[in-house]
């Protein structure tokens, strides 16, 4: 039996267009500070992600 939207699927932020336009309207920022928190933090982690979205506010 599968499930969909696996944990693991759920802790991180792929360079998908709709998990980009997501994460952006979650945090209030534009796709592209979404896109360049990753590459700062250097992992695409949900928790990085958003910890590194903090540190540049």
């Amino acid at each position: 039996m599968s499930t969909r939207g696996s944990k693991v699927e759920r802790r991180s932020v792929s360079d998908q267009p709709h998990e980009l336009n997501y994460e952006a309207r979650k945090d209030g920022v534009n796709k592209d500070v979404i896109s360049t928190a990753k590459k700062s933090a250097g992992s695409n982690q949900r928790q990085e992600v958003e910890k590194q979205l903090t540190k540049e506010k």
